[in-house]
């Protein structure tokens, strides 16, 4: 399993960070139909039930947007992944469409409130560190081109900045390639609700992603 750690600058700050961390390998494929059902059905509901202004409101965002705040990072600028999928969510956009392993990723998001990092666990060197960004530090945001990382928590490894609560990087990003998958749910109220968001993503990942070796701590 990938080692993580936890930087102790960003220890002090937000003294009620946890990591979800889960470590398997999965069959990566474009097509899910079972799985899209289950989504279909979660984004519906929540459309239904569930409006803009309301989204700051689940506990598991309003906490991780009082640690973006606390790090120093305006979270209404830089927006948390999953506070982002809600929105387009409740405004009738639905979800993207990637691959068997990141919409699972996205249907935890959206149904437990937690910005999740995924990424290609193949692709990583070296221990992953989760700490604060620097000032013109290199970070290539999937969808987002070049992103200030400048004072938000990123995860590095030996080869630099590679995924944060508000945009996973290129470089590590799951492509129908990917075989070794490192998720990490990220919590700012300690392991309030953390079990539970891990427990739905292990059964997702065996039922549409064929998961084996399954890996899982909380940090």
């Amino acid at each position: 399993m990938t080692k993580i750690e936890i930087e102790e600058e960003l220890k002090q700050i937000c003294p009620s960070l946890r990591l979800g961390i889960i470590q398997c390998r999965v069959n990566t494929k474009e097509e899910c139909p079972d799985l899209w059902q289950i989504i279909n059905e979660k984004t519906v509901n929540i459309q239904q039930n569930l409006a803009i202004s309301g989204i700051v409101d689940i506990p598991s965002i309003n906490s991780s947007k009082k640690g973006y705040r606390a790090v120093g990072k305006d979270p209404s600028r830089y927006r948390l992944s999953a506070e982002s999928l809600l929105r387009r969510i409740v405004n009738g956009k639905g979800l993207y469409k990637i691959n068997n392993v990141v919409d699972l990723l996205n249907l935890v998001s959206i149904t437990s409130g937690f910005s999740i990092g995924g990424y290609n666990a193949d692709k990583i060197e070296g221990v992953v560190r989760f700490g604060i960004g620097k000032t013109d530090e290199a970070y290539e945001g999937i969808g987002r081109g070049s992103l200030n990382i400048d004072k938000l928590p990123v995860f590095r490894d030996d080869l630099g900045a590679f995924g944060s609560p508000t945009s996973d990087s290129l470089r590590t990003q799951i492509d129908e390639n990917c075989q070794t998958f490192l998720m990490i749910i990220i919590s700012f109220q300690a392991d309030k609700a953390l079990p539970e968001a891990m427990d739905l993503a292990i059964d997702l990942l065996k039922k549409h992603a064929e998961a084996e070796k399954i890996h899982s701590a909380i940090l």
